[in-house]
């Protein structure tokens, strides 16, 4: 990496970046680099983000990894109805993982294998056909590879652009997947996905590797350091202990 900088820092900024000037809305972050990088737009780019501590209480100020319980001063109660409403009036934003994902964006966290016979059971579909028909849903896929990256996904959880389009579904709006090595959308042909930016020592070369499917690739740039006010919000105040690195290690 440039200087100190690390590949979870890269990632948190990049993760931030998807939440940028959002507005009004709640962040429902999986991960650890998720999380960070909503707390980090909550402080730079996205004032008005609402947090949450995971469960029912809407927090003032973003609190450090590993501190959510308790952590600072409480400003609304949000119980799970309430996240409901917000979901269906498009008032979320969540940012999910991917056990699969396809070139169209569907996503896979179910289970992988034949419908009559799967090899590995996953989480289910839980609430990812909702997320993507009625609101903005970005991917964080913290290992990019071939297992993830598959040129047809086991089983549709998360709604991509073709299904979408042939269902007429006119809120489904997936942007973005950041994955440990690059930041990838989906304005490619037909809305296919695109290799928007590597990190910093990486090829796009080396994404397509890893990737089960041809990337659409124009002008490839290289994903945008961390600003020195976001390092040190990163590294002081949201995550001093150094829990990025269990996911993306330094």
């Amino acid at each position: 990496m440039t200087d100190d900088v690390t590949r979870a820092e890269v990632c948190t900024a990049a993760c931030a970046d998807t939440w940028r000037d959002a507005g009004c809305v709640l962040a429902s972050p999986i991960g650890l680099i998720p999380a960070l990088g909503a707390r980090l737009a909550r402080l730079t780019s996205a004032p008005e983000l609402l947090l949450t501590d995971g469960e029912a209480l809407l927090l003032a100020e973003p609190p450090p990894l590993g501190a959510e319980r308790g952590a600072g001063p409480v400003e609304g109660w949000m119980p799970y109805r309430r996240v409901l409403d917000l979901l269906a009036g498009g008032r979320r934003q969540v940012m999910m993982g991917a056990s699969q994902i396809d070139r169209h964006g569907n996503q896979n966290i179910s289970r992988i294998g034949p419908w009559d016979k799967p090899s590995v059971q996953l989480i289910g579909v839980r609430g990812a056909p909702g997320n993507t028909i009625n609101h903005t849903t970005n991917y964080w896929v913290p290992r990019h590879g071939e297992r993830v990256f598959v040129d047809s996904v086991d089983l549709v959880s998360g709604v991509g652009h073709d299904r979408a389009r042939r269902a007429g579904a006119r809120f489904h709006d997936v942007r973005v997947v950041v994955t440990d090595l690059a930041v990838l959308d989906f304005t490619g042909p037909d809305r296919t996905m695109r290799l928007r930016s590597v990190h910093p020592g990486v090829t796009p070369e080396q994404v397509q590797q890893r990737t089960g499917f041809p990337l659409a690739v124009d002008e490839v740039a290289e994903t945008r350091l961390p600003t020195g006010e976001e390092l040190d919000l990163i590294r002081r105040t949201l995550d001093p202990d150094g829990l990025r690195h269990r996911e993306v290690p330094a």
